[in-house]
């Protein structure tokens, strides 16, 4: 039996990946193996395909690609007693290689797939939204604080700033002008990057008549130092992006790994979503033969919301 996958031979741009034959994964000991519905695409596949974690994370070529995952479980192995054949899950696979038509996945990093939650949004949630929700926690967000995100029209940064809102805090969203009108729209205040930021901001806390409180950095650029500038505590910056700027000011470099919990967070997410309390826009959907055109428009378009692919 084979099963189309994503697999790369070497390091480098987009064109490197390929779709091709595979032999389909056969589930192990407390393995499932799931018939892929949507898979989504993060910005750590890119790095990790470009090479630039190649000193920490060793890939053996032909790498396969791909974490977050939705879809049906087709199969299971010895010792999983948590789901059956024709469940619908969400999660992460196992051993990146959910850029496929079947992709093996453990049960602790599944959750069962609520019917409101579509496939594409499900397919795409675990990284950011377990990512946006530790990078929350770690700033200590409180009632009346006033919290800035930088990249708030991102996956992670739009959830992030939302869920700030939850806490009942007030948040300014970095972001280009093209996503201002949706960021007020979720109650955002929204800012322009790029020169005069600073003041920006500054301006953006006298209207809002509150000190800046904390700032969570998903796009890195120098968000960290400008925070302290601004006269945010360091242990009241998170930044997923700029981790030498984290060990030089003091800040926080908190991810998913941080959390206790990693399927209670994302867990919550989804309530939030399928509730109408949080929004994910689902930028663009691809299907698996169009995989480079996927991480092109992640690399180069920087749409606001998810991007995912479709199988």
């Amino acid at each position: 039996m084979v099963s189309r996958a994503v697999m790369f031979q070497r390091y480098g741009p987009p064109e490197v990946l390929e779709v091709v034959d595979v032999e389909a994964p056969t589930p192990g000991d407390g393995e499932v193996r799931l018939r892929v519905r949507a898979a989504g695409i993060n910005p750590f596949e890119s790095k990790l395909r470009a090479g630039l974690f190649a000193g920490q994370i060793p890939v053996s070529f032909p790498a396969a690609q791909g974490t977050d995952v939705a879809g049906v479980v087709e199969s299971i192995g010895a010792g999983v007693d948590t789901f059956a054949p024709g469940d619908e899950v969400y999660g992460a696979s196992a051993r990146r290689g959910s850029h496929a038509e079947l992709a093996l996945a453990v049960p602790g990093q599944l959750l069962r797939r609520p019917a409101a939650l579509d496939w594409e949004l499900a397919g795409g949630l675990w990284t950011v939204a377990s990512t946006a929700v530790a990078a929350v926690d770690a700033v200590g967000v409180q009632a009346g604080d006033l919290v800035v995100v930088a990249g708030a029209a991102g996956a992670v940064g739009c959830l992030a700033a939302q869920l700030a809102r939850q806490q009942g805090a007030s948040v300014v969203g970095v972001a280009s002008e093209r996503s201002h009108a949706w960021l007020r729209s979720l109650g955002i205040l929204p800012v322009a990057y790029g020169d005069g930021i600073a003041e920006r901001l500054r301006a953006a806390a006298r209207a809002a008549g509150a000190a800046l409180a904390a700032l969570v950095d998903t796009v890195g650029g120098g968000y960290v130092a400008l925070g302290v500038e601004l006269g945010v505590a360091p242990e009241r910056i998170d930044t997923i992006a700029d981790f030498e700027g984290a060990r030089e000011h003091g800040a926080k470099a908190d991810g998913q790994s941080a959390l206790v919990d990693i399927p209670a967070a994302v867990e919550r997410v989804a309530s939030l979503i399928v509730a109408g309390s949080v929004a994910l826009p689902v930028a663009a959907c691809f299907p698996l033969e169009r995989v480079r055109d996927a991480y092109e428009l992640l690399e180069h378009g920087h749409p606001p919301g998810k991007i995912v692919l479709t199988v």
